[in-house]
């Protein structure tokens, strides 16, 4: 028998590549399935956006400040993930819970600074109607913004799971030994981190248009 600490050994578990045969598991392979396709889509329509842009001779949009203010909402979302995916491992159940409320409020922050920005748009009257310019615009960060709602509710069923069973030691011994548990919190972050790195390679690909335009017209 293990005489070790059972979050040591819970922590091994985790760095063992086999674990839950994570490589294999159908979940996996579905979510696997899923990001190929956004990142498909995405990569699609940056290059119909460059082609569009370039047949019709239109320059790119400005982006509003807040579009890089919310990348780093998001990339202190992913840290907010990453801490509570470390409470999990280590069975500290006040961490894990705060971690999910901290990314959960981030994500809805991100979502209403979204909104904003949109608006900072519309008042500059730039619209999804006023050219292919900003009719990919507005699709694409669209796109990105409902899939960040899409990845909400999966949150609050964590939020709900966590605070359901982390109220009596043996429940929520229960919940920590878990491994399908254990294996949907790795993919809801594996999912968050997608969302960050995609949303992050929108925002260099808008960029770097604007000063190719700049400096070649």
């Amino acid at each position: 028998m293990d005489d070790r600490p059972y979050e040591v050994a819970h922590l091994q578990d985790e760095d063992d590549p086999t674990a839950d045969n994570f490589a294999f598991h159908p979940k996996n392979v579905y979510l696997t399935l899923l990001l190929f396709s956004l990142t498909m889509l995405f990569l699609t329509m940056t290059a119909a956006f460059v082609y569009t842009r370039v047949q019709s001779d239109l320059p790119p949009i400005q982006l509003p400040l807040l579009f890089l203010i919310n990348t780093g909402i998001l990339l202190a979302s992913s840290y907010t993930m990453i801490r509570a995916k470390r409470a999990y491992l280590a069975d500290n159940t006040k961490g894990y819970t705060k971690m999910l409320w901290y990314t959960m409020g981030l994500s809805f922050f991100f979502l209403i600074m979204q909104c904003i920005a949109w608006y900072q748009l519309f008042s500059q009257q730039i619209y999804i109607t006023s050219d292919n310019s900003a009719g990919y615009l507005y699709v694409i960060s669209g796109l990105h913004f409902a899939h960040v709602i899409g990845g909400i509710p999966f949150l609050g069923v964590f939020l709900y799971k966590a605070r359901k069973y982390m109220r009596e030691p043996v429940s929520v011994l229960v919940y920590f030994s878990d491994p399908d548990k254990r294996l949907n919190l790795r993919l809801l972050t594996v999912y968050w981190h997608f969302l960050d790195g995609l949303w992050i390679y929108l925002i260099l690909f808008f960029f770097i248009n604007q000063l190719v335009w700049a400096y070649f017209p």
